[in-house]
């Protein structure tokens, strides 16, 4: 492989960040469980979540109107202002949790750092990934963060025109296959799948992945044995 730049996802790639937001929705099933059960909270979350992608985006800030408006619906509006209260509360206290970096990540960086350029690539609210980048203490390793509002294949493209190189020197390494790895591969980049232990609804997919450019390892510092 003739590859210039390899790019990280940053959320439950780099650091935690799934499991954070899983141990939200637990709080705001509790809070809500007089309305209904905890099933039907979570899925009526996720339906306002993606009816509000096109909206809002992905992060934080979306994720708590949306647990604000799935209350309204789930109580018919008649959710009292304490409830908003606590939601809000929930998502400041999300907005302030820990970066606590996944295991092999830093050593894979060093690693990798002047033998490739490397690059974040990841969705999100584009304060609050760089304030997770700078708390992490990994943002020295870097050439250039990437915050993108999607990742399709449009968003890859655009990245590599930027990063003034082919697709097929591109690597992207994370843990969702539906955007990290199989946008990269259509367009003609390689991609490694790290998997994390919980992954959101909305970025699983239901086949299995199968193409000359595509690995998927345990963990991260596994990587390096692909790029030797």
């Amino acid at each position: 492989m003739s590859l210039k730049v390899i790019a990280f996802d940053a959320d439950d790639t780099l650091w935690i960040n799934e499991t954070y937001f899983d141990e939200t929705e637990k709080k705001f099933c509790g809070l809500m469980e007089d309305y209904l059960s905890h099933q039907g909270i979570s899925k009526e979350l996720f339906k306002v979540e993606i009816d509000n992608l096109k909206l809002y985006g992905y992060g934080i800030k979306g994720y708590i109107l949306s647990m604000i408006e799935a209350a309204m619906n789930i109580s018919n509006n008649t959710i009292p202002i304490e409830i908003i209260e606590k939601i809000i509360q929930y998502g400041k206290e999300l907005l302030e949790k820990p970066i606590v970096l996944l295991e092999g990540v830093e050593e894979t960086l060093e690693a990798l750092q002047g033998k490739y350029k490397l690059v974040v690539a990841t969705k999100g609210d584009l304060l609050d990934q760089r304030r997770k980048l700078h708390n992490s203490g990994l943002g020295h390793y870097f050439h250039h963060i990437e915050v993108m509002s999607d990742k399709q294949e449009v968003d890859y493209s655009d990245l590599i025109k930027r990063l003034e190189i082919q697709p097929e020197e591109f690597f992207m390494i994370g843990n969702s296959l539906k955007s990290d790895v199989l946008p990269v591969l259509a367009i003609g980049g390689h991609a490694v799948h790290i998997p994390f232990h919980t992954t959101w609804a909305h970025e699983k997919i239901n086949h299995k992945v199968e193409h000359e450019n595509f690995s998927s390892f345990e963990k991260i510092t596994e990587v390096l044995k692909r790029l030797d």
